[in-house]
């Protein structure tokens, strides 16, 4: 696999892998598995994006908001297991929407975590089953927190 290949031809910019602000670990491998909690976006500067999708951001924010936190969820992997090539696909993605009551694009918005995670782990192993859900509000009034599931290579 070359994930890793294809993720340094993406000439991205990741931001620090977010240290964890509770009781709880970012990621926890169980067998093959490697299961990563809530992950906000996180900006090169260890800012956040902030904003409630329909009141003070829009539609198109709110999906670049979740390509970073797609962009945070590598950072985190890479910190945690030294290269991309590690994982073998991604599993699943759980995504929360902080929107106003009548937003109904919860999936588009994800989308922006989901379209990155293909570009770096290709078709075939960057699409994985998938929720995308709105809420009434988020830490630090971050419009997506993401969480996921990938699988690991056999070694």
């Amino acid at each position: 696999m070359e994930h890793e290949t294809r993720f340094l031809a993406l000439n991205l910019e990741l931001p620090p892998a977010p240290e964890p602000k509770g009781v709880y670990t970012p990621l926890l491998q169980v067998g093959n598995l490697i299961y990563l909690s809530g992950h906000l976006p996180v900006n090169s500067d260890g800012s956040l994006h902030r904003g409630k999708i329909g009141k003070d951001i829009d539609l198109e924010a709110g999906k670049l908001a979740a390509r970073q936190v797609g962009l945070t969820i590598l950072a985190t992997l890479i910190s945690n297991l030294g290269s991309l090539n590690k994982i073998k696909r991604v599993v699943k993605v759980f995504g929360m929407v902080n929107a106003t009551t009548d937003f109904e694009k919860q999936p588009y918005v994800i989308n922006g975590c989901s379209e990155l995670l293909v570009e770096v782990f290709g078709r075939e192993n960057g699409i994985g089953v998938r929720s995308a859900l709105g809420v009434g509000s988020l830490p630090e009034n971050v419009p997506v927190e993401i969480e996921a599931i990938f699988e690991l290579t056999e070694e």
